[in-house]
């Protein structure tokens, strides 16, 4: 099984590839759709999976990866399952600016709570950031796709030299309070 890798294809010209990954496929086409439609300065690609690994076929004329996004649906366990089981296929260099996490339905109830801490405490450990986003609406799907489209900018760098996919996830990394850091190390 080979890890998933940045930096293994050279970039192609004004050209960036956002990978979404869901299991359930609910939001992945609106998504998709929205961020395509958004962007007018560079060509985008928008790869869909329901999980990781990609499939060995077709490898060599799969683009180079520039953003990696987990969608994580609150409302269900299998979701966030299957983004944690994904992040052992990818290799160390994409958590560096690469990955981050789309979460929906984090305002649905307080189940919902302990898996949003729950993704709060796995990107926190990969130094991701967390976009919580509203799926239901156009505009919040449209919200959701600028939001990406600024980070996969920076992440394919389509940005000026002093902005890094590096320094990006510094500033866009999840955070997490106090509480939740005692929570973490024990």
């Amino acid at each position: 099984m080979a890890l998933l890798s940045p930096y293994s294809k050279v970039p192609e010209l004004n050209t960036a590839t956002v990978l979404l990954v869901e299991n359930e496929e609910e939001l992945q086409n609106k998504l998709a759709n929205a961020i395509v439609q958004h962007e007018k300065d560079f060509n985008v690609n928008v790869r869909l999976a329901k999980k990781l690994p990609l499939p060995v076929e077709n490898k060599e004329a799969r683009p180079r990866i520039d953003l990696i996004v987990f969608i994580v649906s609150l409302l269900s366990e299998r979701s966030l399952q299957s983004a944690e089981s994904s992040l052992s296929h990818l290799h160390s260099d994409c958590f560096l600016g690469k990955v981050c996490f789309l979460v929906t339905d984090a305002r649905c109830g307080s189940h919902t709570q302990e898996r949003l801490v729950s993704v709060r405490k796995l990107a926190a450990s990969h130094h991701c950031p967390v976009i919580c986003a509203e799926h239901r609406t156009a505009e919040g799907v449209s919200a959701a796709a600028l939001r990406l489209l600024n980070i996969l900018q920076v992440s394919a760098g389509m940005t000026p030299i002093s902005t890094t996919a590096l320094y990006l996830s510094t500033l866009t990394r999840c955070s997490l309070t106090s509480d939740l850091q005692e929570d973490y190390l024990q």
